[in-house]
């Protein structure tokens, strides 16, 4: 008997650490931006399927202790940023070092975004492919879809100017946000900060002071105005006034998610996706500005030639809308009386 205690303890001691009973350990790292090596605050690091997580600092560090030994999928997550994910065999103590957050969008960073990647597909594969023996074993479902991106024009309140058709009554000083898909206006009242709605054919023409630029923008109504001699519903900004007016509308379109599970291929989330269409104004009547250079040249008229000219000497490429402000800026400055609404194009990524 007292010998089989011995073999049953020593077996015991020698099991215990890979059993992992009564081991806590603690798992750290340094979150940081792949471009600017700045570090980042405020990113949230998770071990998935668990209650295991922390918030980055002001230094980018995080700190997760008391963890019981075994593997997880580390996935660390901010707005504006590719998840960063990673398998973690914890078996003590471990600090990752720098973890590099790789931005939207972000030029010049195909190795590491395409490491990312590879480091959330391998980590996916192995918690959330339903066909792995993670999930049979533990029932971990895979996490619900998203809807990412919103419909409004611009997120933030603007302070705004807007006239009414009725009585052409103009109020002062609401806060503004413009709902594409509803055509509706959000009004913040200046003050006790309450919300109402107005609906978009109510109002002919919206002044607002974008917060981002600090610039004045105007919006006119498209009930004003026809496309192929139909009113059109919803709202245009003007760019660029005078002889040839140049207008963007704005349109938010709704792209249903086409992730593969079996395949883990696609977009996992729903999607609104927001893309610019500009125009040309004649008399009361919209046209697309044309993509082709050559119908392009052709609806300035007589001064087709020499808007060819500005074009060729600034080495202007036609397929930046920069460029297309510019020119229909150049254009409507040869007439008398000319005034610039803005010197730049704003939201030119759009």
């Amino acid at each position: 008997m007292i010998e089989l205690r011995k073999i049953y303890f020593l077996c015991l001691t020698i099991l215990l650490p890979f059993l992992g009973f009564g081991q806590n350990f603690s798992l750290s790292g340094r979150v940081m931006d792949f471009d600017t090596r700045e570090y980042i605050e405020g990113a949230s690091a998770t071990l998935r399927n668990t209650d295991y997580g922390d918030l980055s600092n002001g230094a980018g560090y995080f700190l997760i202790e008391n963890i019981l030994s075994q593997k997880y999928n580390l996935a660390i997550t901010l707005p504006g940023y590719n998840t960063y994910e990673q398998v973690i065999q914890l078996k003590g103590d471990l600090n990752l070092g720098n973890i590099y957050l790789v931005r939207f969008g972000s030029e010049g960073t195909g190795a590491a975004l395409q490491k990312t990647i590879r480091a959330t597909n391998v980590s996916r594969l192995l918690v959330e492919r339903p066909n792995f023996i993670g999930n049979t074993v533990y029932g971990i479902a895979p996490e619900p879809k998203k809807l990412e991106g919103n419909f409004y024009l611009d997120n933030k309140w603007n302070v705004a100017s807007i006239l009414l058709y009725r009585d052409q009554t103009v109020l002062e000083g609401f806060r503004v946000r413009y709902n594409i898909n509803s055509n509706t206006f959000e009004l913040m009242e200046p003050e006790n900060n309450l919300v109402s709605t107005m609906a978009g054919q109510r109002i002919q023409n919206i002044v607002w002071m974008d917060s981002s630029y600090k610039v004045p923008r105007y919006f006119v109504n498209g009930m004003d105005f026809k496309e192929d001699n139909v009113p059109i519903s919803g709202f245009f900004e003007v760019l660029v006034e005078g002889d040839l007016p140049l207008m963007r509308r704005t349109k938010a379109i709704f792209k249903e998610s086409n992730y593969n599970t079996a395949l883990m291929v696609g977009n996992r989330n729903d999607q609104i996706i927001k893309r610019n269409v500009y125009y040309y104004l004649k008399g009361k009547d919209l046209f697309e500005v044309p993509k082709k250079r050559k119908e392009l040249f052709k609806i300035f008229g007589e001064k087709a030639a020499e808007m060819q000219a500005f074009v060729e000497e600034n080495e202007m490429d036609l397929k930046k809308n920069g460029s297309i402000f510019q020119l229909f800026t150049n254009y409507n400055s040869r007439f008398p009386g000319f005034v610039p609404i803005m010197n730049q194009l704003l939201d030119e990524g759009d």
